[in-house]
């Protein structure tokens, strides 16, 4: 009988003594949340003492402390981000608007010659609707990822377009001393896009090389495996083959010092325009020039029975 009773109380003993390991480790790992959630650390919670069940439920808020840490952190890069972009707005308004403020100064001054006045006012037009085109720019690029720009796929022509096209920039391109190739073929597929999409995407690829290369110009159009392909390719001797993924970022500018003359909006509006439209669009450098390829899908049946449909 004493031996049972001095077993009995090893027993109490012993399940005491597991009791308080285990509510002090429980404790403990309480403890280590409550830190965690103060300094938003990352680090897991361990228990002191072996718990099968309090393992498992600690796994869970190990996983839910970690996707919160996570999203903290995403949340960092979207504000640093945010910043950065509303800076760049705010250098690209400002840039043109002082110039126009600059010049409406000189304007106030009444001995001011015919022909300078004249000339000062071309500039302010020519500074207005930069600032005009890079306003629309701003809200064109964030209606388009937002998904409000409105685009009617149909069967558009797109040899005919770019011939165009390539013709009212003709002028602009032999003023700025540019040699122009152009490889098309004599027929074309149509493609299955929105016509003022597809005009706005190849003249921002235009306007690019113009504004950002030099010397040549080369534009290809082919034809093959169900798709149409189109390829600028420009000298870019600003451009450094690191700068190359991020050609296509919103306020991307491969002009360092952000002189004005790059806004870095017209190659994002094409990337976001060609993937609304499911045109593929890439971008590399080989020895000094720049080249970008897109991709235009076809619809093989009969485009013209789409035509007016949402893309």
């Amino acid at each position: 009988m004493a031996v049972l009773c001095i077993l009995l109380a090893l027993l109490c003993l012993t399940l005491g003594i597991w009791s308080w390991s285990q509510q002090r480790s429980l404790k403990d790992a309480a403890r280590q949340l409550r830190e965690r959630t103060t300094n938003g650390s990352a680090a897991r919670i361990r228990l002191s003492a072996p718990n099968a069940g309090a393992e498992e439920l600690l796994s869970a808020v190990n996983q839910i402390l970690e996707l919160r840490q996570a999203e903290r952190t995403a949340d960092l890069a979207r504000e640093r981000e945010l910043r950065r972009q509303i800076s760049n707005i705010s250098h690209d308004l400002r840039t043109p608007l002082t110039s126009i403020l600059g010049y409406l100064q000189l304007l106030e001054d009444p001995a001011l010659p015919p022909d300078r006045r004249a000339e000062y006012l071309n500039v302010v037009r020519s500074r207005s609707k930069a600032l005009q085109s890079l306003i629309t720019s701003f809200y064109d690029l964030s209606r388009l990822e937002g998904g409000e720009f409105p685009l009617e796929c149909q069967a558009v022509d797109l040899r005919t377009l770019l011939a165009e096209l390539l013709a009212s920039f003709y002028g602009d391109f032999t003023d700025a001393g540019f040699s122009v190739e152009v490889e098309m073929p004599e027929s074309l597929s149509p493609v299955y896009v929105d016509r003022g999409g597809a005009l706005r995407i190849l003249t921002n690829l235009l306007r690019n090389a113009l504004d950002h290369g030099s010397g040549s110009m080369e534009v290809q159009v082919w034809e093959r495996e169900g798709a149409v392909y189109t390829a600028v390719s420009n000298r870019a001797p600003d451009l450094a083959p690191e700068d190359v993924a991020h050609v296509f970022d919103r306020f991307f500018t491969a002009d360092r010092m952000r002189t004005g003359r790059n806004t870095g909006l017209g190659l994002a509006i094409v990337k976001a325009l060609g993937e609304r439209m499911g045109v593929q669009v890439s971008a590399e450098l080989d020895q000094g020039r720049f080249t970008i390829t897109l991709v235009w899908p076809k619809d093989r049946d009969n485009p013209e029975k789409h035509s007016g449909s949402p893309c």
